[in-house]
């Protein structure tokens, strides 16, 4: 039973190490796409700290590529070394997903106030210009998310673009998609998207979020899985004569 344990322990390293170089892809992955998703919404969201979250996830991602590496080496050669240190990297980078967890909660939590408090200032510096960033953020927002001011059409009126303008429209970037010669004129308001771009900005800004904390959670848990595989099998070949005998044995053949 115990060798039956061991040989499974070792098995099941080999296969979390395969797991590990798909998580580091996938981990870039996510990283990557907070970093440019964040790129568009950045003007909403001041607090550039947000990006830590991501910035651990992506060299987490660039560490499990090196682990499984080490693991795979040293699981196939049965080296004590190998495993161990495979082990105290992998709590190594456990307590540090972790800390992205606490983190990634701590600044969803904060989404709503920083886009409450930037938005308003980013509608107020709007000029309708493709060369300005903030009127160019505002502009693919409200196409990406179909929304339109910031609780909803009406908030235009109170912008220094729109009185400047005096043609009592928004942006076009405020028309549905399926009306055609929409002009943004507020006189038809059933081509206008009827929701605001606020609570739309937070709900997008929270699932980012929550796609780095899943990630972290579960490349942790496999982890965890695979710390206990390499202690199992550290903890046998140093106290199992059986098993010292089968390597010896393997080794003459």
């Amino acid at each position: 039973m115990g060798q039956c344990g061991i040989t499974s322990s070792k098995t099941v390293l080999v296969f979390l190490n395969l797991i590990f170089w798909a998580a580091a892809g996938i981990l870039c992955y996510i990283g990557a796409y907070v970093f440019i998703t964040y790129d568009d919404y950045d003007h909403f969201f001041e607090d550039v700290y947000t990006l830590i979250p991501a910035s651990i996830i992506i060299a987490v991602g660039t560490l499990l590529f090196i682990i499984g590496l080490i693991g795979c080496c040293a699981t196939i050669r049965e080296s004590s070394c190998g495993l161990t240190a495979f082990a105290v990297i992998l709590l190594l980078v456990f307590v540090t997903e972790v800390v992205v967890v606490v983190i990634g909660y701590i600044y969803r939590a904060r989404v709503e106030d920083q886009v409450n408090h930037s938005i308003q200032k980013v509608y107020d510096e709007y000029n309708g210009t493709n060369t300005d960033a903030p009127s160019r953020a505002i502009d693919y927002v409200q196409r990406q998310l179909h929304c339109c001011g910031i609780h909803n059409y009406s908030d235009w009126r109170n912008t220094r673009w729109f009185k400047e303008s005096r043609n009592n429209s928004v942006p076009v970037s405020c028309c549905k998609p399926n009306i055609s010669n929409c002009t943004g004129t507020m006189s038809r308001p059933g081509d206008l998207y009827p929701e605001g771009c606020e609570a739309l900005v937070v709900k997008k800004l929270k699932e980012i979020m929550m796609y780095v904390i899943w990630a972290a959670l579960t490349f942790a848990a496999i982890q965890m899985l695979g710390m206990l595989c390499a202690c199992v099998v550290l903890c046998r070949r140093g106290h199992d004569p059986a098993y010292e005998l089968l390597v010896t044995g393997a080794t003459y053949a």
